[in-house]
């Protein structure tokens, strides 16, 4: 495994759409794994594949019940809203109030090419939704109504 750089908001990658993935190999474990050790060390919620370079459909999330690793992810329900703060690694130093789904289920592929289904509320429909965004080319700072400045998130 691997530490990947982390591009910021300035970079063309991150504002391009990804392709699917269409072959399972050691390739793609590597890219998961070397994913998942750079959103541990940057001690993120969530890492997509554009985020480290990769114009690839490809996405890890922990929001603090392990690991879940996603490929080809597809948001197929949400419901509900939430109004929460949210940053991202690739826009440094930056907060900003954000309206998204309070619930959110995910239909995706392993890092085999097995189909499965997962879902989440609050913290969880939150970084799914973002991290999907991330796959079309989209930051969280399209969507930001209000930026936060250094007291307000501390004040959280």
């Amino acid at each position: 495994m691997a530490l990947r750089k982390i591009l910021t908001d300035k970079e063309d990658a991150l504002h391009k759409k990804c392709r699917p993935v269409t072959e399972f190999n050691g390739r793609l474990h590597k890219l998961l794994d070397d994913m998942a050790e750079t959103l541990e060390e940057a001690n993120g919620a969530g890492l997509a594949a554009p985020q480290v370079g990769i114009l690839r459909r490809v996405v890890v999330v922990d929001c603090g019940d392990g690991l879940i690793e996603l490929v080809n992810p597809e948001l197929v329900e949400t419901s509900g809203e939430q109004d929460g703060p949210e940053g991202c690694l690739s826009v440094p130093g930056k907060w900003g109030m954000v309206k998204r789904p309070n619930y959110a289920k995910v239909c995706a592929q392993d890092r085999d090419g097995n189909w499965f289904e997962v879902e989440g509320e609050e913290l969880a429909a939150r970084c799914f939704c973002h991290e999907l965004e991330h796959l079309d080319g989209h930051l969280y700072t399209e969507k930001v109504y209000h930026f936060l400045t250094p007291e307000e998130m501390e004040a959280l």
